[in-house]
């Protein structure tokens, strides 16, 4: 009969199967070719100077059954079954779809950005000659800005056959099976193209639609009800239930939301820097060792601190990626990070951000439910002024930035359009500036090294999560006042990530396909 075991191994044992198998072999005295082996858990224990690897595995004698946790979607041809509308074809929209479907609902995507292939011409054009399409960018097309944010999975949420549910359906359409395996799951965004693309095909093939380059432009209102949307195709398109997924940077989605009177309310954000390490450094403070070894994976880290009763914390943190240009709109500089599946990069990055409250934009401009979206879209605009005017990145080096002080040089950075020689005092609001300045003080006392001159910080790191929420019923779920509209995902502020918003998407997916079979 299978066996579970816990151990607590070396790094070449936790990360080669070869490996494994032999120290199985020897602990329990049974040939490897007597043997078959299911990892179910591993995750890095780095708090000694001895790195070692804390393993779940089942454990079978040839002939013996392992258990098989994964349960593929089943997904139903839907082309003739009644229609959800759904805006954005990011992880929410993506995922409200394939949860549709399984339901017996049809899913309508409208999509303002271009599918996966199209839209790599419109990276490579905001990468190497500054050009942002206000459609197609980090942001916006197949996949949202889930499809070029990194593929992490890590997800708070203690719902954990929601995320089973989550890494079930990333299985099915192409991702390694160690995504369900690590603790810290990841993907790479070079892998996560092709997933997106699977996930479409079965959208698809099971009869249900998507509809690229086309932009919501408008409601079409009956009393307190969506009766059609108006499209940038020129459409008017009716509509029994909509599922609003537009992700945090469809800025023009919360204007025309207060133009229509939808109600909308301000949410807390993070806003600040990305700072970028070499990553033999981050390996050499987290491993306690000069060089990483074979087996280990880029190390990574997470920071947090409270600076008079203000947090400042690590987001989004990068083992051995690079920083991407993420603006929506020309005359903004926005940065984010990604890595590639390997995480092979030679540089390390994180986000390094603080709490945006209420107070502090009551204090800033005159107080309305959009204060947060201007305020980080004014930071945005200054860090391309300071820039001059193109998606370079305003930057200094991190020690420079603790001091206040102008940097004679500037090291090698991933940023791909590039780095200005820049005073970031200059781009971030004094507050903001300030608390960081202590935060990576105190970052330095909790990481020995950390603090460096080798380090470069780039400006700006504004779109943590959405300064927007779309307020919901909290049973229903639909908007509070529209019971056909449902606010969904991360721009609608009920979300902070991949698995989270594709969480929400398949939440909202079953409160519709409740709704429609109780008529």
């Amino acid at each position: 009969m299978p066996e579970v075991l816990d151990l607590l191994v070396s790094p070449e044992v936790g990360f080669d199967q070869e490996h494994l198998l032999n120290y199985l072999s020897e602990k329990t005295g049974v040939s490897q070719d007597n043997i078959a082996v299911k990892l179910l858990r591993r995750s890095i224990d780095a708090r000694s100077r001895h790195v070692r690897v804390n393993l779940k595995v089942e454990l079978a004698l040839k002939g013996e059954s392992l258990s098989n946790n994964v349960q593929f979607p089943e997904y139903q041809n839907v082309q003739d079954k009644e229609e959800v509308h759904i805006i954005g074809c990011g992880p929410a929209g993506m995922f409200a779809a394939l949860k549709l479907i399984e339901l017996g609902l049809k899913p309508v995507i409208i999509e303002r950005g271009k599918n996966v292939r199209e839209r790599r011409r419109d990276l490579a054009d905001l990468n190497k000659d500054h050009i942002v399409n206000p459609e197609s960018n980090y942001c916006f097309g197949e996949g949202g800005a889930g499809t070029y944010s990194d593929g992490k999975l890590y997800t708070r949420s203690n719902k954990r056959g929601t995320v089973n549910d989550v890494l079930n359906t990333f299985f099915a359409h192409g991702a390694k099976e160690e995504i369900m395996i690590d603790t810290h799951p990841h993907i790479g965004t070079n892998k996560l193209p092709g997933i997106i693309t699977a996930m479409r095909e079965t959208i698809l093939s099971s009869g249900g639609e998507i509809h690229f380059n086309t932009r919501l432009d408008d409601f079409v209102m009956q009393g307190k009800k969506v009766k059609a949307l108006k499209l940038s195709s020129g459409e008017n398109v009716p509509v029994k239930n909509v599922i609003l997924a537009t992700g945090h940077s469809a800025r023009d989605i919360f204007y025309l939301l207060e133009i229509n009177n939808i109600a909308i309310q301000f949410k807390p954000f993070a806003l600040g820097v990305r700072v970028e390490h070499p990553q033999s450094l981050i390996d050499s403070i987290q491993y306690h060792q000069d060089t990483r070894g074979e087996y280990l994976p880029p190390s990574s880290y997470s920071l947090v601190s409270q600076i008079g009763g203000r947090g400042a914390f690590s987001f989004c943190m990068c083992p051995g990626g690079i920083i991407a240009p993420c603006a929506t709109a020309p005359g903004e500089v926005v940065t984010n990070g990604w890595s590639p599946s390997k995480r092979n990069n030679p540089f390390a990055n994180s986000g390094i951000v603080t709490e945006i409250k209420i107070d502090d934009l009551k204090a800033y401009a005159q107080f309305n439910e959009l204060a947060g979206l201007k305020f980080q879209s004014e930071v945005e605009q200054k860090a391309c002024a300071v820039a001059g005017g193109t998606q370079s990145a305003p930057a200094q080096r991190l020690v420079d930035f603790i001091e206040g002080k102008n940097s004679t040089y500037l090291p090698e950075s991933s940023y791909q359009p590039g780095i200005v020689n820049s005073n970031l005092k200059d781009v971030l609001p004094d507050f903001v500036y300030k608390t960081l300045q202590q935060a990576f003080k105190d970052f330095g006392q909790k990481m020995k090294g950390y603090l460096t001159n080798d380090a470069v910080v780039h400006g700006v790191e504004s779109r943590t999560s959405s300064p927007v929420r779309i307020p919901r019923d909290e049973l229903e779920l639909h908007h509070i006042e529209i019971d056909n509209l449902y606010p969904c995902g991360e721009g609608a502020g009920y979300a902070g990530g991949i698995v989270s918003a594709a969480m929400d998407g398949q939440k909202i997916a079953v409160k519709i396909s409740e709704k429609v079979l109780s008529l």
